[in-house]
Parts: C-alpha cells; sequence; structure tokens
C-alpha cells in the first residue's frame, strides 16, 4: 500500500470563503467545487508530509497547517494586503526557515514558511 495524496479537512457552514486567502492571495487552482466541499491545490507534484506537534517552535502555538512558498516576503505581503492578520514574525528561524503565522478566514492558524 502507498498513500497517494493527504487532503485537510476544514468544516465550515460557507466553503466560498476560502477562495480568497487560498485561491487569490496564495494562488491555488480550485480543483473541485461541488458547493458543499471546495478543494483548493495545484498540479504540480508535492511532497506528501504531516507533522504531530507539542508546540509550533519557539513557544508559539502549534498551527493547524503549514504552507511552504517559494517567497514568504511577497506572501507576507499579499497577506497584509488582503487584511488577514498576522499573528507571528515574518521571523528566520534558528532551523532554517523564514516564517509568519496568519489566521485564514476560518480562524485556522496557518504557518507559511520558506526554506533558506
Amino acid at each position: 500500500m502507498q498513500v497517494q495524496r493527504i487532503v485537510a479537512n476544514t468544516p465550515t457552514a460557507d466553503p466560498t470563503l476560502a477562495k480568497r486567502f487560498y485561491q487569490e492571495v496564495l494562488g491555488l487552482d480550485l480543483l473541485m467545487d461541488f458547493g458543499w466541499i471546495a478543494t483548493y491545490g495545484s498540479p504540480q507534484p508535492m511532497k506528501v508530509q504531516i507533522s504531530f506537534m507539542t508546540q509550533g517552535g519557539n513557544d508559539t502555538p502549534t498551527p493547524d497547517l503549514s504552507i511552504e512558498v517559494d517567497d514568504v516576503d511577497e506572501a507576507l505581503a499579499a497577506m497584509q494586503a488582503a487584511r488577514f492578520p498576522i499573528e507571528y514574525g515574518p521571523v528566520d528561524e534558528p532551523w532554517g526557515v523564514r516564517r509568519f503565522y496568519v489566521r485564514d478566514p476560518f480562524g485556522k492558524l496557518v504557518n507559511i514558511l520558506a526554506h533558506q
């Protein structure tokens, strides 16, 4: 048996709220929309990972989701322009990532990061 993909599911009364954050700001594609479910992603291959954490590092809260990008500062500027609340960072962490935390429209804490 081989895992084919891992999908994070977020309960919400309105899946359309995801569009601005995940599609318009982060640039993910809308892969599926049946009204009751909207799935965003990318056609390019990505690594499959799942983490189990006691904290988020540097004594920060454990994020609900981590999203690796190619340019953290560009992602930060886009989040700020869209007025999504930044809760931590940006910061260059001693384990080799630059990152910030932001809240998505559902209140989920999202760790936006790039390896340095």
